[in-house]
């Protein structure tokens, strides 16, 4: 089962009102991490052209920043095809990043036994913009399984993992992403804003959130947010996987208890 493209990237700029006020902000420094969130899953090389259009940037503007971050070993130019890669730096910098969550390595063995006994797959993740980056996953060694792994992208509205994100973090950031989600795509935001309400409904009465077909047509999920504390934000575990194998009822009456009990290990637990 072929992990589903995250939604076109909102640009960076979409996380400030209008950067124009906003003395402190740095437009070069926000427009080179935007280049760098370009690169996807798959996703080995990249030309500026394609960067340009990704960014919608000009392309003497990409072709400077390109060359600044070649510089600093974010990026690397590959010149046999005139593209580039993703540099060390920035490589050191993600592995830096991912061994400061130690809750991965408290959360491994309980999402490990829950993917066995589900015959499905266990990811943890956290908010990238309109996105859920897995920042851990296990999975069963069920023949049919979910193809996601480490820095794969769910879309935050559609995905069992996103809402139950939605339903545990601030009003005030509830608030940031439905004005994004709703600027991103105003026909398709009515349809959205029902199904993140459900959400809220899902994660208060259940106890986790829901998405059967959503995200995927043949895909079905569960998921629970938290709050691991120790400074950092708030995550949601799911499971799920191809529904042939992993019927909705199955998630919510046996998988779900389980699930909750995990996240329950897990909430709180940096902050102690």
């Amino acid at each position: 089962m072929t992990e589903q493209p995250a939604p076109p990237r909102d640009n960076a700029f979409d996380e400030v009102a209008d950067p124009r006020e906003d003395r402190h902000f740095v437009t070069a420094l926000a427009r080179g991490l935007e280049v760098l969130g370009c690169f996807r899953r798959g996703e080995a090389l990249l030309g500026n052209q394609d960067i340009a259009e990704r960014c919608n940037l000009p392309r003497s503007t990409v072709s400077r920043l390109t060359h600044t971050l070649t510089r600093t070993g974010h990026l690397h130019y590959v010149e046999e095809v005139g593209k580039y890669r993703l540099g060390s730096a920035l490589m050191s910098l993600s592995t830096t990043a991912l061994g400061g969550l130690d809750v991965r390595r408290l959360a491994r063995p309980a999402m490990r036994d829950l993917a066995d006994f589900a015959k499905a797959s266990v990811g943890l993740g956290i908010r990238e913009r309109l996105s859920m980056c897995y920042v851990e996953c296990q999975r069963s060694s069920a023949a049919i399984s979910l193809n996601n792994d480490v820095g794969s992208r769910i879309a935050i509205a559609t995905s069992a993992m996103g809402r139950a994100y939605f339903a545990v973090c601030t009003s005030h950031e509830r608030a940031e992403i439905c004005d994004q989600l709703q600027g991103l795509d105003s026909v398709a935001w009515p349809r959205l804003r029902a199904s993140l309400d459900r959400a809220l409904e899902e994660h208060q009465s259940l106890g986790c959130c829901t998405s059967f077909g959503d995200w995927q047509e043949t895909v079905s999920a569960i998921a629970i947010g938290f709050n691991p504390g120790g400074g950092l934000p708030p995550m949601a575990i799911n499971c799920g996987g191809p529904t042939i194998i992993t019927e909705p009822s199955f998630l919510l009456d046996e998988v779900r208890p389980r699930l909750m009990e995990l996240v329950r290990s897990l909430d709180g637990v940096m902050g102690a």
